[in-house]
């Protein structure tokens, strides 16, 4: 008998939700009884349901012709109960294997996997510790409608914009309680919360760790808030960048390496100097983040997020306590000597941009690669580094043998053809600025 049937009698679950990341992020799985899990029964799903597009697309064409079962494995260090459901009921991340076995390399939290079993092979071990930005709205009436502060912010909400400001966060108190209730249930190391510069932004650091374990917390965090949001008839909103007049939300990730068998800092030397790994790290990040900027910024959106003065990176400079680069380097001490990786957006699946930002790092220390050096002006008068569609994102991530080495290349090839198939049906739709400007006088 697994251990996790005494947690499920002890809590009294009814049910539980076995479920797996897809490539978007989304929660895909089924609800079994929990005696079924108490029990170890066997779970299967169907290839496709990692393979969904943001439009709710199965792309069938990029999983095996037969579309054969993968076994769900269950990884019992992730059983939480759920804090939204009526009835007792609990969750549990699943990993995605083959029959015989092996990991389905296009599963998100395998492409992890992936690349942390490198560190490993190495002696090292990485500590991240991502910063959630988001958005908390009015909730709309239809899907087509703009966004809207929320109804406690007033109705001016341009004038009532208050980057920073605490009283915005008791405006918010309610459904901050809730996040916070849900973030003890689920595990999740929530850490500093503050108003952010947009209207009804917010912005909640998770506390540095395991990679696994935080890209789980990430994965879990949006789905609570959103959760949270709706019980006060709110929406949360995850998006890049959801308004064009106001800030972008991000998904700052924090990164440093730890020698597994000592835990001390290997971006440091015993005498407190930074370690040459430390540079060739950075100097991968600098290498590798524009080719891979496609798992970052995934959604046609998400470029719009990437513009100067905006506190979202435009290259891949690199500076102490530098926020106007792509890669800062904060205040530290030597245990604590780590590099804030400031492009991806919120809307990234956190496995996959945890995979791909360690993945440039470990490329920069196999190749040690020399970084530029550090900035001590603003970026923003350097050029733009970055594919300006996802189009180009997409090249430029197809074209990078290294990157598709390490993250896998199934996984990379199907990636690229699923966004690509994204991008075609964003091409198809014709914008509100079209009919305005164009449709009495082209």
């Amino acid at each position: 008998m697994h251990t996790s049937a005494e947690w499920l009698h002890q809590h009294g679950i009814r049910h539980v939700e076995c479920l797996f990341s897809d490539i978007t992020g989304s929660a895909r799985g089924k609800i079994l009884p929990a005696s079924s899990v108490a029990s170890g029964s066997e779970l299967r799903f169907s290839q496709v349901g990692l393979m969904q597009s943001i439009t709710g697309d199965c792309l069938q064409e990029l999983v095996p012709e037969l579309d054969p079962d993968m076994v769900l494995y269950p990884d019992y260090s992730t059983l939480r109960r759920l804090p939204w459901c009526r009835e007792p009921t609990a969750m549990l991340i699943h990993d995605c294997h083959h029959e015989d076995g092996s990991l389905v390399e296009f599963a998100p939290r395998n492409v992890l996997r992936r690349v942390l079993e490198r560190y490993r092979a190495q002696g090292l071990t990485p500590v991240v510790a991502p910063e959630m930005e988001f958005y908390l709205f009015a909730r709309r009436q239809g899907l087509d409608e703009a966004p809207q502060a929320p109804a406690c912010y007033g109705k001016a909400s341009d004038s009532l914009r208050q980057p920073y400001a605490l009283d915005r966060l008791h405006d918010l108190e309610a459904v901050l309680e809730d996040i916070r209730h849900g973030c003890e249930l689920l595990g999740i190391g929530a850490d500093t919360l503050l108003q952010e510069v947009g209207c009804g932004q917010l912005e909640i650091n998770l506390q540095h760790g395991d990679a696994l374990a935080l890209a789980d917390q990430a994965f879990l965090f949006k789905r609570m808030v959103r959760q949270a949001a709706s019980r006060h008839g709110l929406e949360a909103c995850f998006m890049a960048k959801p308004l064009a007049n106001d800030a972008g939300s991000a998904m700052h990730i924090h990164q440093s390496l730890i020698h597994a068998d000592s835990q001390r800092n290997a971006f440091s030397q015993d005498n407190g100097q930074p370690a040459a790994r430390f540079a060739h790290y950075i100097g991968g990040l600098q290498r590798y983040l524009p080719d891979a900027l496609l798992l970052l910024a995934p959604y046609v959106n998400s470029y719009r997020r990437l513009a100067p003065f905006t506190a979202a990176p435009i290259n891949v400079e690199w500076g102490h306590d530098n926020r106007t680069c792509g890669l800062r380097v904060p205040h530290s001490g030597p245990q604590a000597r780590r590099v804030e990786n400031r492009l991806p957006g919120v809307d990234a699946n956190p496995y996959l941009a945890l995979a791909t930002t360690l993945a440039c790092g470990l490329l920069g220390m196999q190749q040690e690669l020399e970084p530029s050096a550090p900035l001590d002006c603003s970026a923003y008068g350097r050029p733009y580094a970055f594919a300006r569609t996802q189009l180009e994102a997409i090249e430029r991530l197809a074209g990078n043998q290294a990157l598709a080495e390490l993250l896998g290349p199934h996984f990379v090839a199907s990636y690229c053809q699923l966004k690509l198939s994204e991008w075609q049906a964003f091409n198809q739709t014709v914008t509100a600025w079209e009919y305005r400007h164009l449709l009495g006088q082209a």
